[in-house]
């Protein structure tokens, strides 16, 4: 797997595709960022509401991240045949069947990776390349939630410098990406600040990250090209007849 081909394959998708990327994200997250943006702002009215908001935020918020994440993988297995052929509703109602296998992996995922930074940093970094396939081996090919941990490093082996290095790369372009975006919502007051900024970018940036790792998957799983058959050797040449 090389990173820049990788990187090049997606940014295409992500360019000609970007209406289709854009509202698959933007659909959820309008939910998941104006939830946010209430429980940010109820925090400084009292400490009750922004509870409230915040339970109701988390317990939405990780049924909704998942669940965009999982669509977002269709999305990109729907277009790289060079056409969208689903609508939207489409993509999430094929992605709803795997949304109990998405959280509950996602969920254990997200545990093993922050105990792993948090005691030694590198643990942390390893099972976040090695389970870097999990929303798209349960997507793609069925996977549970069990099995999708295995798989994801079964995808992996091999290759894990490569992933690790996409997964960083990835990461500081969608953070400079939403950087940015952010920045351009600032001067709105805080609440609009909060809710569409985000907003934005999260449905801008979230999309490419989910078509380069996506994009990834389909690489390290094609079938290796099966060698040249190396031609025959040429015949050796006729003996002259010898004379009676």
């Amino acid at each position: 797997m090389d990173i820049g081909s990788v990187l090049s394959e997606a940014w295409g998708l992500y360019k000609r595709f970007l209406w289709q990327f854009f509202l698959t994200a933007f659909v959820v997250f309008a939910i998941l960022d104006l939830l946010s943006a209430l429980a940010d702002a109820a925090a400084g009215d009292s400490f009750l509401a922004g509870l409230f908001w915040s339970l109701i935020a988390a317990t939405v918020g990780i049924v909704g991240y998942f669940w965009v994440q999982g669509a977002l993988v269709e999305v990109v297995r729907d277009v790289r045949d060079g056409r969208a052929d689903r609508t939207i509703g489409e993509i999430y109602q094929a992605v709803s069947p795997r949304l109990p296998a998405l959280i509950v992996a996602g969920i254990l995922a997200g545990l093993g990776i922050a105990v792993g930074l948090i005691l030694l940093i590198v643990p942390g970094l390893f099972l976040l390349t090695i389970w870097s396939m999990l929303v798209v081996v349960i997507v793609i090919e069925g996977k549970s939630a069990g099995e999708a941990f295995g798989r994801s490093r079964e995808v992996v082996r091999g290759h894990g410098w490569e992933v690790f290095g996409l997964i960083i790369v990835t990461f500081v372009i969608v953070a400079v990406a939403s950087g940015v975006i952010r920045l351009l919502f600032a001067p709105l007051p805080d609440f609009f600040d909060t809710w569409i900024g985000s907003l934005v970018a999260h449905s801008l940036t979230i999309p490419f990250a989910a078509a380069a790792l996506t994009t990834a998957y389909f690489q390290l799983t094609a079938p290796a090209p099966e060698p040249t058959a190396a031609p025959p050797p040429p015949a050796p040449p006729a003996e002259p007849a010898t004379p009676a």
